[in-house]
Formats: C-alpha cells, sequence, structure tokens
C-alpha cells in the first residue's frame, strides 16, 4: 500500500465508538494547517462561549449541526447564531 491509499475508517458516526469519534476529531483539530488553526487562547474562549450557550447540546450546536470543537479551532468560523458569541 502506498503513501496515497486512503484506508476507510467507516463513514457513519453511530458506526464508531464514542472514544473513536472523539480521536477523529481531536487528530483532525491537530493537523489543522497552521495559518487556518484558531490561538489556543482564543480556541478556549471560544469553547467557554460555546458551554453558555442554549443551543449547545452533547457537544453540537443546535443551529448548524457542527461540533463546536472542531468549527472553534478554525480561525475564519465563526458561531452561527443570530447575535455570534464569536
Amino acid at each position: 500500500m502506498d503513501a496515497t491509499t486512503r484506508i476507510c475508517k467507516k463513514c457513519l458516526l453511530r458506526e464508531m465508538s464514542e472514544a473513536d469519534i472523539y480521536k477523529t476529531m481531536y487528530e483532525y483539530i491537530a493537523n489543522l494547517n497552521p495559518d487556518d488553526k484558531t490561538p489556543e487562547h482564543e480556541y478556549e474562549s471560544r469553547l467557554s462561549r460555546c458551554k453558555t450557550c442554549d443551543h449547545l447540546l452533547s457537544g453540537m450546536c443546535r443551529i448548524c449541526g457542527c461540533y463546536v470543537e472542531m468549527r472553534a479551532a478554525i480561525t475564519h468560523r465563526h458561531c452561527p447564531d443570530i447575535h455570534p458569541r464569536w
């Protein structure tokens, strides 16, 4: 198998264990291009503001359906609320 071969790890979250879901999410965040990645202090600030939102449910935004930890990790993303928190 060469370096360009992609191995499917499963396509649906329901087929993954909870630990695998978190592992995949944090691997995604760790491998973001540094130019696209939110600085750590801003990332933590964004998550802190998300935690006060009524639209947060089990780590997901009920407005857009994203995992807030992934959305907050990308510097050019923003809160999808009508009155954005960040």
